[in-house]
């Protein structure tokens, strides 16, 4: 089994870098929410991630990354991560999960959110905000001195204490001058264990949730991953730096709004 890679901390001017790019990707999945109206398609969708992406002078992250052949996920309803954008139109009631990465001066930043595209079941809110919750019940763990599942249990607690189940087989990850660095952040587990979490590591923190059971199987596509049976899934993602005064949120616009 070959080792991992050790932990890269980083230093202030790079933590900024990677701040630049989670900026734009936050941008970029604000105008995202606002462009996912019933029928628009996937692939409109992720046309336009890459235009804006490719405005701002960034290049997108996903984009051929391990053959990966689109700039944006899109994964409707029971799809938990890794929907590929197709001429799919969206209708009123869906949940979609938008995940973007963008590479700005060789730094990346990664985000996701989950959306109600129109007015959609108590169940699918009440699943989103969950979520969303869980994912902020996390990074108030991502704290200089606490231990890497920390997070992890954090979010399964609250995930699970209403009802709901955590998606194992997907994990957050480091990032920086690579978007999966070391170290893994599973979404489940005790408190505790792992890395002690130090100023300079910079965490992708990424719950994803499914309305029943926390199994998924993968699609013939190779690449979307579904809920296997077929509930309801959402996934929210941040790139939070760990700092002496705490967690602070990157992917957050330059205006000051996140979710």
């Amino acid at each position: 089994m070959p080792l991992r890679s050790p932990i890269e901390y980083k230093a202030l001017w790079e933590v900024d870098r990677i701040g630049r790019a989670s900026r734009l990707v936050a941008e970029a999945l604000l105008a995202l929410r606002e462009e996912s109206q019933p029928g628009v398609r996937t692939e409109d969708l992720d046309r336009f991630a890459e235009a804006l992406l490719v405005r701002r002078g960034a290049r997108p992250a996903f984009k051929g990354y391990r053959g990966y052949p689109f700039t944006l996920c899109t994964s409707v309803n029971e799809e938990v991560v890794h929907g590929l954008p197709s001429e799919r139109r969206l209708q009123k009631g869906d949940i979609l999960s938008l995940d973007l990465g963008a590479i700005v001066d060789g730094y990346y930043g990664d985000a996701a959110i989950t959306i109600a595209v129109g007015e959609v079941s108590p169940e699918a809110s009440r699943l989103l905000q969950v979520t969303r919750e869980a994912l902020h019940c996390g990074i108030a763990q991502a704290v200089a001195g606490h231990y890497l599942t920390d997070i992890s249990h954090a979010v399964q607690r609250h995930v699970e204490s209403n009802g709901f189940s955590v998606v194992r087989i997907f994990v957050g990850h480091g990032i920086g001058k690579a978007l999966h660095e070391e170290p893994q952040i599973p979404n489940f587990g005790p408190q505790g264990h792992g890395p002690l979490l130090k100023p300079g590591m910079v965490l992708a923190i990424e719950p994803m949730v499914n309305a029943g059971t926390h199994e998924v199987i993968i699609l013939e596509d190779r690449w979307t991953a579904v809920s296997q049976d077929r509930s309801l899934s959402a996934h929210f993602e941040h790139t939070v730096a760990i700092t002496e005064n705490g967690p602070e949120i990157l992917t957050i616009s330059e205006s000051g709004e996140g979710w």
